[in-house]
């Protein structure tokens, strides 16, 4: 009898930790900002790694598009590889806790639509289509930027 309700207890224990750590997990370490948008909470190492990731992406934006420009589709691909999925094993795991589901959709959502464009490059060798494809990925920016900031906390 004794051994039937510790198993409960630790039934129950463990449900306890999996639903904190879903909660945590889908919610964040978000705060509401004085701009209207939400307050992602980092350490300055996180911050700065989820920043220099976006820069990254708004420059491979532009080079995107001026490859486009000039039909280098080669180029194109090879660049919006570098964005793709392969590059999420770069992102430090600490941000996949602290970030909100909603975002992390976003952040996924774009590294596909990178992926994407490179297959796309490649295959149909198509501008307007490219430069459509680099416009809808950059909707996924706007999106972001105007609901979340990053916030450099002294955890």
């Amino acid at each position: 009898m004794k051994s039937c309700k510790l198993s409960w207890l630790l039934v129950a224990i463990l449900s306890i930790m999996v639903a904190a750590f879903s909660y945590k997990f889908t919610v964040g370490e978000v705060q509401p900002s004085d701009d209207g948008r939400l307050a992602v909470q980092l350490s300055n190492d996180e911050r700065n790694a989820l920043l220099l990731e976006m820069r990254t992406w708004l420059q491979n934006s532009q080079a995107m598009l001026a490859a486009v420009s000039s039909q280098d589709f080669a180029t194109v691909a090879t660049i919006a590889k570098s964005s793709g999925m392969a590059a999420e094993a770069g992102t430090p795991g600490s941000l996949f806790r602290k970030i909100p589901l909603e975002m992390k959709k976003i952040g996924f959502d774009t590294r596909q639509k990178f992926d994407e464009i490179a297959i796309d490059a490649e295959k149909l060798k198509n501008s307007q289509h490219t430069i459509k494809q680099i416009s809808t990925a950059m909707n996924n920016c706007v999106a972001c930027h105007a609901t979340y900031r990053f916030v450099a906390s002294d955890k």
